[in-house]
């Protein structure tokens, strides 16, 4: 999901700059959640740099992170209705990086470095993925060494829903695992203190719309274990029965059905997909993000209740025991939103801690696995 989203859910899916940072009071200070930081002074410059390393996930537990809409919304909010700091922010811009995303992304990076965040990054090539070229990766690989350098690890998640047929970049496997290649490869090599995350969309109803083959939704897509760092998926409840809209209890263990190729869903000729969670998180050794994920509540058209909706949801993301059933899980992020969407045309609200019902309940379910943001860790 995008700050500008455009239609995607058919039918079965249910979803140049220095490299050195001046020092400040707070904001630069910290590093992002679960990195080590350091320091080292430039004599001929008196600036400061920080060294973070891979984020790459904490060693116990998983981080709790957020979406939240820049323009109606902050980090600082939502943690003051969270009660604790969000491990991970979640940022969207598209790739080549014109000025205007370059200086979105630093307000991005200021908004993680207060909060001890770590930025996951959504890089969208919305012109094909013709358009990456060698000079777009080395300007975003220089980028990343900037804000690395002011504290904030980076989770490059790049071209998220590639198996989908809703994006630009959807649905062209051989192009898209080349193009993949070519930007991580950049990325480990000139910005160390930055990882890679592979992010497809859910498999169910695939190929969508699309024009390709049906078969497995994920694998004609890895682009190998040598330049994936994470792998991770959005899930969202956007209902139990196509077309969306209605608002609807999600049924009992969904998420963790979602991942591992169990799910069925209501009303729809869905055939099994593949064991995400096994094939590319267990197996492969790679840590797994949710990296997105909220409960459709659509004011108005009627069916169950806002609450009823939410917390069923808020309950599977944050059971006590979803990391004994899914250990390799390291990160959650939560859709923060209240926003307009196509697919049900109208007003859509996603957010967990705007009403006092939910916020009271979301703060008491936080599990003890739970892991958030740390402002006061050393950094430069």
């Amino acid at each position: 999901m995008t700050r500008q989203r455009t239609g995607l859910f058919a039918l079965g899916i249910v979803l140049a700059a220095t490299t050195a940072c001046t020092p400040t009071t707070d904001r630069s200070a910290a590093p992002g959640a679960g990195a080590s930081a350091s320091s080292s002074a430039s004599p001929s410059e008196g600036m400061t740099t920080c060294v973070v390393e891979r984020p790459l996930g904490p060693g116990t537990g998983a981080w709790w992170g957020v979406s939240v809409d820049p323009a109606r919304d902050s980090l600082a909010a939502y943690a003051r209705r969270l009660g604790h700091h969000p491990a991970v922010s979640v940022d969207f811009v598209q790739i080549p990086l014109r000025r205007d995303d370059v200086r979105s992304v630093d307000a991005a990076v200021e908004a993680a470095a207060e909060q001890g965040a770590t930025l996951l990054l959504s890089l969208e090539p919305t012109r094909g993925l013709g358009a990456v070229d060698d000079a777009s990766v080395d300007r975003l690989v220089t980028a990343l060494g900037r804000w690395n350098a002011a504290g904030v690890p980076v989770v490059v998640r790049y071209a998220h829903d590639m198996n989908g047929s809703w994006y630009r970049w959807g649905q062209q496997p051989a192009r898209f695992k080349a193009s993949f290649r070519r930007v991580a490869e950049a990325v480990h090599d000139g910005a160390p203190g930055s990882a890679t995350m592979w992010a497809p969309a859910y498999g169910g109803g695939y190929p969508f719309t699309g024009t390709v083959t049906g078969g497995d939704p994920y694998a004609p897509y890895y682009p190998g274990d040598d330049v994936v760092d994470w792998v991770g998926m959005s899930l969202y409840h956007w209902g139990n029965v196509y077309p969306w809209g209605e608002n609807e209890v999600p049924p009992r263990d969904k998420l963790v059905s979602q991942l591992r190729g169990t799910y069925r869903g209501f009303g729809v000729d869905e055939r099994a997909t593949p064991d995400f969670y096994a094939e590319y998180g267990a197996r492969r050794g790679k840590p797994v993000a949710v990296a997105e994920t909220a409960a459709l509540y659509a004011p108005g058209n009627g069916g169950a209740a806002e609450v009823r909706v939410k917390s069923a949801w808020l309950r599977q993301v944050l059971s006590p025991s979803l990391l004994d059933r899914l250990p390799r899980l390291k990160m959650l992020n939560w859709f923060e939103w209240d926003k307009r969407e196509q697919e049900v045309d109208g007003p859509v609200s996603w957010t967990a801690t705007r009403p006092a019902p939910l916020r009271t309940l979301l703060r008491e379910a936080l599990p003890v696995w739970a892991r958030f943001g740390d402002p006061g860790r050393a950094g430069c």
